[in-house]
């Protein structure tokens, strides 16, 4: 299969390869370092990394629909990932989504018209102590109410 891919990136994947004595152990760093390329793991990029690293596209299928921090289609500019877990929850994260969804106008699991905002719900960004939080691309973003998302919000905007 032909996908067009960076050279770099290519080379970045051999390393990757040469690391691991068995090939199947570099699924998860092989699909982190695609998705960084492509926005996402679609069927097209499975297919892709289990030729390439010869196992069955059904064990690529399977790890990228088990972690979520693996997308299947292309994210917004800015991926928001709101924290579900206990913690959170108990601190307000559940009314905090339901606020972004309509400060949005999307659902989790959904971008906005503009390719602006993606909305996700993750099970955890282990910043317990300090939610309820939300990660917006690799940036953390902790005890937060609804006038640090209305900032947060507006810086992005």
């Amino acid at each position: 299969m032909s996908l067009e891919i960076s050279d770099k990136v290519r080379r970045q994947i051999e390393d990757i390869l040469s690391r691991y004595p068995r090939r199947e152990a570099a699924l998860l760093p092989v699909l982190h370092c695609l998705q960084r390329e492509r926005g996402c793991i679609s069927p097209v990029e499975e297919q892709w990394v289990a030729e390439r690293m010869g196992i069955k596209p059904v064990k690529v299928r399977e790890v990228v629909s088990f972690y979520t921090m693996f997308r299947r289609k292309p994210a917004g500019k800015y991926h928001l990932q709101v924290c579900s877990n206990l913690s959170c929850s108990l601190e307000g994260g559940d009314s905090l989504l339901a606020y972004l969804e309509d400060r949005l106008g999307i659902k989790a699991g959904e971008t906005t018209a503009d390719n602006r905002f993606t909305l996700s719900l993750v099970e955890c960004l282990g910043a317990c102590d300090e939610a309820p939080c939300l990660m917006v691309n690799l940036a953390y973003h902790t005890r937060l109410s609804r006038d640090k998302i209305d900032r947060l919000i507006r810086e992005l905007e």
